[in-house]
């Protein structure tokens, strides 16, 4: 019995395993071809129609996908399939090559260098203006958390520790522009001015990611 169990848990892995390379098959055809129909599908993929529409509920379900009913003059609507916005997110980006390329054109230019200082300043101000309404009369903890949420929100992985002498600890387990904080301390400089106005409390950075650590950990009040 238990190597029947054994035996019923790989295949249910492989099963599993094999879904998902034929979603990202369906994803890939869907980015490279735009809207497509379950015929259409299960000729690229050598798949039945009703297996098609089987990974297309799944997809559905996940928002990857969005189903569109299209009306014929006669018969049934037929159904296509499109990629959602959400499913942009799923495909490589290079977001920080291009914004690496301008940063480094504005250094290269003694006339330009000053004005990534500027830049920097300029949209911590900007994210200050967009939260600090959040902020406004709530606790010392009641913003931590509200800032955690923030930080998550923006794909930070963050989470809030509570300590015994009444401060917190704040660490941030994923930093987005890990690549820009690495080359350009202004990124982080302005984040720690940003936290700092945002809790209205004093706020030290004890590790960073983009300096080689293994989470950016904040220590606040």
């Amino acid at each position: 019995m238990k190597r029947m169990k054994t035996a019923s848990a790989a295949g249910g892995r492989a099963a599993s395993q094999g879904d998902h390379s034929t979603r990202e098959r369906i994803l890939m055809l869907l980015k490279t071809e735009g809207r497509m129909y379950a015929g259409d599908l299960s000729s690229e993929l050598s798949l039945t129609e009703m297996a098609i529409r089987r990974h297309m509920y799944a997809l559905e379900s996940e928002g990857s996908v969005h189903i569109v009913s299209i009306r014929q003059a006669m018969g049934r609507p037929l159904h296509a399939y499109e990629l959602t916005a959400e499913a942009d997110e799923l495909f490589p980006k290079n977001y920080h090559l291009l914004a690496l390329d301008l940063l480094d054109e504005l250094a290269d230019d003694p006339d330009t260098a000053a004005l990534i200082d500027r830049m920097f300043e300029g949209r911590k101000k900007k994210l200050q203006l967009r939260y600090e309404t959040r902020m406004a009369g709530k606790s010392l903890a009641d913003k931590v958390s509200e800032l955690a949420a923030i930080q998550n929100a923006g794909g930070y992985m963050a989470e809030v520790e509570p300590q015994s002498d009444g401060s917190y600890m704040l660490y941030e387990y994923n930093c987005p522009i890990a690549q820009v904080a690495g080359k350009y301390v202004q990124a982080c400089t302005c984040e720690l001015s940003l936290f700092e106005a945002l809790l209205d409390a004093p706020v030290a950075r004890t590790e960073c990611l983009a300096k080689g650590g293994g989470k950016c950990s904040y220590h606040i009040g």
